[in-house]
């Protein structure tokens, strides 16, 4: 009989759902909270998704983590607030560890000239990053799936901070993205001078077809040289780049990642949801984020109305 029932134990597969494993609290400002999840399927990958999702099918956004780390909760309080406002995010990294969140960011200090960069090995990969677009749409085809029939894979944005920055720009030349961000990040204007292995030259930059948003951490943010060089280099497509001096970490560590995921929710919810109060952010002579207190916004080849 013992031998029967565990027959039985091993013909009888685990459904996906027991294979989804919560991470930490809900959170994020948006209106549907969302929760982090490690799932057996996806090691390689964190999740974010609304605990209640929306009516209307959720876009993917693909997130690459600063120092393409293997550690998909590097930045968890943002992309939770991100899947709160009705998004679908895979990072690339295993669910490791969450840091602590911050009071207050501290002030940027100025970085002291660097020697000879210190090359190691990316945990994560390009190829890896665009893989969650293929995972995006196992989960959506999967019955015994939360996010089962609730993806929208026709609408696909690619982020990343720093060296995740370079894997979102490297990956925005994919014909199956429509939107980049690259957080304190940008090409390295000379090839192998930087601790990135990611594979993306200046000349690469022709090969993005999409609108590009750049934010920057303000002239302390070790990318803002490269960022800014990328931004005068484009010149066939939307490009906007809105920079805070809050130095290369941005506000990744204050509660709800902050103003740099206000902002990047609402360039995701212009570019994938064609919603025009959101493109009021960034458009026209008086744009909110051209007035709102500490940002410094340029733009080119952009639209006067959203």
């Amino acid at each position: 009989m013992m031998r029967l029932i565990a027959l039985l134990a091993i013909a009888i597969p685990v459904s996906a759902t027991a294979q989804m494993r919560q991470v930490g609290a809900p959170s994020g400002t948006g209106p549907y909270p969302a929760v982090s999840e490690a799932r057996a399927d996806a090691p390689g990958y964190t999740v974010f998704r609304p605990v209640t999702p929306p009516r209307a099918r959720m876009p993917v956004v693909l997130w690459g983590n600063g120092g393409c780390r293997n550690n998909g909760l590097s930045a968890a309080r943002f992309l939770r607030e991100i899947a709160s406002h009705g998004y679908i995010v895979i990072a690339n990294g295993a669910p490791k560890e969450e840091p602590p969140v911050a009071a207050r960011l501290p002030l940027p200090a100025a970085t002291a000239p660097a020697g000879p960069p210190t090359r190691t090995a990316d945990e994560t990969s390009v190829t890896q990053l665009l893989g969650g677009i293929d995972y995006a749409a196992q989960a959506n085809a999967r019955r015994s799936d939360p996010l089962y029939r609730r993806i929208d894979l026709s609408r696909v944005a690619v982020m990343g901070h720093s060296c995740g920055g370079l894997q979102a720009l490297a990956a925005g030349a994919d014909p199956r993205v429509d939107a980049v961000v690259a957080f304190a990040s940008g090409v390295y204007e000379r090839p192998g001078t930087g601790r990135s292995g990611v594979n993306i030259r200046k000349s690469d930059l022709r090969s993005l077809h999409t609108p590009v948003a750049y934010i920057l951490g303000g002239p302390e943010d070790v990318a803002f040289p490269n960022g800014m060089d990328d931004f005068n280099r484009i010149q066939h497509l939307p490009v906007v780049v809105a920079s805070l001096p809050v130095g290369h970490g941005g506000t990744f560590a204050l509660a709800n990642g902050g103003d740099w995921a206000r902002v990047g929710a609402k360039w995701l919810d212009w570019q994938l949801k064609a919603d025009k109060r959101a493109g009021r952010w960034f458009t026209g002579p008086d744009c909110i984020l051209c007035t709102t207190y500490g940002w410094t916004v340029q733009r080119k080849q952009f639209p006067e109305r959203p």
